[in-house]
């Protein structure tokens, strides 16, 4: 993850929004209906020895947390990382055992219809970079590719974050810069494993719920040779792309797309290179997947966050892959739980980058402007550590030094869960989403109420408000948790309805629906406004929302309020809902 370096960078106050391309078309399921994807990386104890470089120590491990993942949170994608290392621990070795594994826990996913992203995972390259007694360490490429290299012994000098060795350490740059020019190779074997990897990992993962493939996290340059971080990406990054898009065609892999991050500086706000703004078109073959992590509040920003404080810099990932011809992903994004300045404004930091996700316009200017939502971001979130504060991970091999807090890795503490129990507000991360739409995504939001302590402690501030020429509406939400979604009916009769996640503080005899389909106080289990549970689930539920029989172009619209402060809810108070939300969707 790049919170690492972000912490180092100043974002600039003000920064105006680009002006903004057609959207890009969203991604679609078999039965042609818009996805989202929302859920977690599994994890960073894959960059840890004491796992075995896995996200989980066992199967049983990754069933648990795939389980209470989906119970929990309504998460429906998870990021999946994996290791060079762990796959080529020797140059002359395939560790298939340890693939093996891998897709013994990936099956704990899908089974569970949780999609899954293969992710290849570096930071810093190499743990074997690093001496015993150092301050940091990394991990990726291992020990026999960096034994084959003459490097400089590493040292980051006067070094606060981790993040700094790829500007600093004169080891970690060189290796990188190595890798990027194929220098003895090293580019060349990367791929091979990855070739051998994906042959055997294609028949014994569930193909049709995999994503796609990440083949390298969070890449930055080692060196630019006194040019642009532009030039670079065009240069070396995305003929890199090039190539492990023909390694992934030759290996089965071909009708899932690559995710394709820029270089690591780009959407800081400060020293931002990058983005692949000169790459030309993308096509649909690979998705732009960025990161997001706000620098400034890790470092000297006190503000908290609040409505609105990350639509510019979602918008920029929205409107960068509409420039590359393809859709986006935000494969990591969050905040430290602890030990960091910012990490006590955690809970709404998270909140308002959800928010940014969801639509491009802020809360208060949602229901005057929604028209100009744009489309819902599927994204995960950095992360899910089932073994968070519990670790016995020894840095750099040192006995001496032996991790055993947060994340343990670097200071490191992101981990949403630990000890079995989430550690926000349950309100930031089991969200109202549409994670299949049959139609076009016209506008969403989604008020969560989510405090801004931790565990569901602290103050409580509605951000999505309703403007007072809308009466009925502002007062049925008032204090609730709510969400809104308008779509189009597409010009082929859809094969199955809009979804939306039901969040588990929505009791179903409690949730209200107000739609052009209908208007339910407690929604019933059969009707064009239905729940059922979740694929794979016991608990968590979904909203179904069924407009068969509607002409080409029909706009609908679905207001969806926790209305479990009230025993019921007034027909009248219904009807003139319905009558405001209908006009207000017309006048979109």
């Amino acid at each position: 993850m790049r919170a690492f370096f972000l912490a180092l960078l100043l974002v600039v106050a003000g920064l105006a929004a680009p002006a903004r391309p057609a959207a890009a078309a969203a991604p679609t399921d078999i039965h042609g209906r818009e996805i989202v994807l929302r859920g977690f990386n599994v994890s960073g104890s894959t960059k840890l020895y004491e796992n075995g470089l896995l996200p989980f120590r066992s199967t049983a491990d990754a069933a648990a947390a795939a389980a209470q993942m989906r119970e929990l949170t309504g998460a429906n994608a998870i990021r999946f990382l994996i290791s060079w290392e762990g796959v080529q621990p020797a140059r002359d070795r395939i560790d298939t055992a340890y693939l093996d594994r891998a897709a013994d826990q990936i099956r704990q996913f899908t089974g569970r219809g949780i999609r899954v992203l293969l992710d290849w995972h570096q930071d810093l390259y190499s743990a074997h970079l690093f001496d015993p007694d150092s301050w940091y360490t990394g991990d990726g490429a291992p020990k026999w590719v960096i034994d084959a290299a003459a490097y400089p012994d590493e040292s980051c000098g006067i070094c606060l974050l981790w993040g700094q060795n790829m500007m600093n350490n004169g080891a970690v740059r060189a290796a990188a810069y190595d890798f990027w020019r194929n220098r003895s190779g090293v580019q060349d074997a990367y791929l091979t494993q990855a070739r051998a990897a994906l042959t055997h990992l294609r028949s014994r993962v569930d193909y049709p719920m995999m994503l796609g493939v990440d083949p390298f996290n969070e890449p930055f340059d080692g060196g630019l040779d006194g040019g642009s971080g532009t030039t670079w990406e065009t240069t070396y990054l995305l003929p890199f792309y090039q190539r492990f898009r023909a390694v992934m065609d030759a290996t089965g892999w071909s009708s899932l797309p690559l995710y394709a991050e820029p270089l690591v500086f780009w959407n800081t706000g400060f020293f931002e290179q990058g983005g692949l703004s000169t790459a030309g078109q993308l096509g649909s073959r690979y998705v732009f997947n960025s990161h997001y992590y706000d620098g400034s509040r890790m470092t000297l920003d006190p503000s908290a966050a609040g409505d609105g404080t990350y639509t510019v810099a979602m918008n920029r990932i929205r409107d960068r892959a509409t420039a590359l011809g393809t859709t986006a992903f935000v494969s990591e994004f969050g905040n430290a739980v602890s030990g960091t300045g910012s990490s006590s404004r955690t809970p709404w930091m998270v909140r308002s980058m959800y928010q940014g996700l969801d639509s491009r316009l802020s809360g208060a200017s949602f229901w005057n402007g929604a028209a100009g939502s744009g489309q819902v971001l599927s994204s995960t979130q950095w992360h899910w550590d089932v073994y968070s504060g519990k670790h016995r991970e020894l840095m750099n091999f040192n006995p001496d030094k032996v991790q055993t807090t947060g994340d343990a890795w670097n200071g490191e503490d992101h981990s949403v869960i630990a000890n079995g129990a989430l550690r926000l507000d349950r309100r930031v991360l089991d969200r109202l989403y549409p994670s299949a739409v049959a139609g076009s995504t016209i506008a969403f939001a989604y008020e969560d109420l989510a405090r801004d302590g931790f565990a569901g402690a602290g103050r409580q501030q509605a951000w999505l408000t309703v403007p007072s020429r809308l009466p009925a509406i502002a007062g049925l939400v008032a204090g609730r948790q709510y969400g809104v979604l308008v779509w189009r009916e597409p010009a082929a009769p859809p094969g199955a309805p809009t979804e939306l996640h039901l969040p588990g503080s929505f009791p179903s005899a409690r949730t209200v629906v107000v739609s052009d389909l209908g208007a339910v106080a407690g929604v019933p289990a059969s009707g064009p406004v239905a729940v059922t549970t979740e694929v794979g689930a016991a608990t968590a539920r979904r909203l179904l929302l069924d407009a068969t029989g509607s002409a080409p172009g029909r706009v609908h619209v679905a207001l969806v309020v926790n209305a479990s402060d009230t025993a019921t809810v007034p027909a009248a108070t219904l009807t003139a809902v319905r009558t405001e939300l209908l006009a207000w969707a017309a006048g979109l």
